[in-house]
């Protein structure tokens, strides 16, 4: 939900301040061959939702798997160069599942790695003397990366992100965009549950409720139950 100002009816044309939905749900690209991007999304197993050409121009629109917002690529969209679309963020729940997909895929995908301090070794521009090969320390969500490029240079970069920061997620709205990601969360609920059981030092005969308040409370970045 983003806070934006609205022009109210008021004769002196004072503004107010109000909460209107600004949903982000597409994000045009620059390419040089669209059949050769077209051949390189779809090979990710990103979803094809539009092919279509007017007015002397193409337009391709595409979806990574459970994504909200879409890309779009073509014929005179855009007037910046082909490569020039940099830092594109995929988060998923599984760094090492998405990486082992783009490689199955035949993407050349960089190695796992995380910042040995700060945030800029992750941009293309800051250079990579501050990667380190690896995980981030004690599985930090946020703190796991891949990069990628697709055939024109755009470069893509996977975070891995397992708990939200607060107030990121609606709790009422929780919900998980693929099987690996629900898989995840159940995993994870499972071993702190087993904590769970072991501190009150007997089976939890409720075990569904604690799992589901445990999933939604992580994703919504909440103070997780014990």
């Amino acid at each position: 939900m983003c806070a934006t100002q609205l022009r109210s009816s008021d004769p002196s044309g004072a503004l107010a301040v109000g909460n209107v939905a600004m949903n982000l749900e597409v994000v045009v690209i620059p390419v040089s061959d669209v059949g050769r991007a077209k051949t390189f999304y779809l090979g990710l197993g990103w979803r094809l939702d539009a092919d279509v050409t007017a007015e002397g121009s193409r337009l391709v629109q595409v979806t990574p798997p459970g994504s909200g917002c879409s890309v779009q690529f073509g014929e005179h969209l855009t007037e910046v160069p082909p490569g020039s679309a940099q830092n594109l963020y995929l988060v998923v729940s599984d760094i090492e599942a998405a990486r082992d997909e783009l490689a199955r895929g035949g993407v050349a995908a960089s190695e796992v790695f995380h910042c040995a301090s700060g945030f800029r070794c992750r941009f293309r521009d800051a250079g990579t003397d501050d990667r380190v090969s690896g995980r981030a320390p004690d599985d930090t969500s946020y703190g796991s990366f891949v990069s990628f490029d697709d055939p024109d240079g755009n470069g893509w970069l996977i975070q891995e992100v397992t708990t939200r920061l607060a107030g990121r997620v609606n709790p009422e709205l929780t919900s998980f965009s693929s099987a690996s990601e629900l898989a995840g969360a159940l995993r994870r609920a499972a071993a702190a549950h087993g904590e769970h059981e072991r501190r009150i030092g007997k089976a939890d005969a409720d075990w569904p409720g604690w799992y589901a308040d445990y999933m939604v409370r992580e994703q919504a970045g909440a103070e997780l139950p014990t």
